[in-house]
């Protein structure tokens, strides 16, 4: 830096800024500039906030501001936090776009799942649809999963919520499990499964329709925790330059969470050994 402009920016008892400008003949806009690059000390702050985000992607600036305070012994005003986290683009993960819109006029299906014992593969699917959001505003994930073995067994990933990406998701795991098909399938009341494409399909194929009641997020818990899996483990720790990219790392993360992680609730089996009946809960 110019040592005018040092000078010029150096506290002093009795002469103003103005002053010292003036004697030194340098511009007040350049003293009191401040570079847009962060200094060296807040790039290791950042890397450090971007580590607790990564291991809290559920955290906003507030609660990495605590988490700096007591766990790393760091005086922060969450401010500043904020500013650097905005600095890096990140913020904390939570739903945005409502996916569950129901339609006037459409037919709801009562749910039938209340009290039920799940005893075996392919007696309850549930299917639901999440925003991923992408570089060019948001794009879909439909998914469609086996409740007794958390097997999913179909998804696929659409630019719109139209029920025909719904439709293709349902075809893709009939042909994965074919002649297998499910006795009930569980939706929420969005309109992409009340539709008509939507009911008659499920009619025609002698697949009971089940649906969630209005609200109730719950009824459908199984498919509401693969989505947090999938966001947590594969989609927010990487960056896809294109939907061909995209499409791609979700299909190796099904493929791993198929038949590769272990779930607790199935006394650590994959979904694959107990859907495919070579291990049971």
């Amino acid at each position: 830096m110019n040592i005018r402009i040092q000078a010029a920016r150096k506290d002093h008892p009795t002469i103003s800024v103005v002053r010292r400008c003036e004697l030194l003949k340098v511009s007040r806009s350049t003293v009191y500039y401040q570079s847009d690059k962060p200094a060296e000390d807040e790039i290791w702050l950042m890397n450090l906030i971007r580590d607790i985000w990564l291991q809290y992607p559920f955290y906003g600036y507030r609660k990495i501001t605590r988490e700096l305070r007591i766990v790393y012994g760091h005086i922060i005003n969450h401010k500043c936090v904020l500013r650097l986290m905005n600095a890096m683009e990140i913020e904390a993960l939570r739903p945005k776009p409502k996916t569950s819109i129901k339609m006037a006029g459409h037919v709801i299906y009562p749910y039938l799942l209340r009290n039920m014992e799940i005893t075996h593969s392919n007696q309850v699917w549930m299917v639901d649809l999440t925003y991923i959001k992408f570089k060019s505003g948001f794009v879909y994930l439909i998914a469609l999963i086996d409740v007794y073995s958390r097997y999913v067994v179909g998804w696929s990933l659409v630019e719109t919520m139209h029920a025909a990406g719904c439709l293709d998701a349902l075809k893709q795991a009939l042909r994965h499990v074919k002649p297998a098909k499910p006795e009930i399938i569980n939706t929420d009341q969005g309109s992409q499964f009340t539709s008509a494409f939507w009911i008659i399909t499920l009619l025609n194929l002698g697949i009971k329709i089940s649906m969630d009641g209005k609200g109730r997020c719950l009824d459908n818990v199984y498919i509401e925790r693969f989505w947090r899996s999938i966001k947590y483990e594969a989609i927010h720790l990487n960056e896809y330059d294109c939907l061909k990219e995209l499409k791609k790392g979700i299909q190796c993360y099904i493929q791993f969470y198929n038949n590769e992680r272990y779930h607790q609730s199935l006394d650590y089996a994959t979904p694959a050994s107990v859907y495919f009946g070579r291990k049971k809960r």
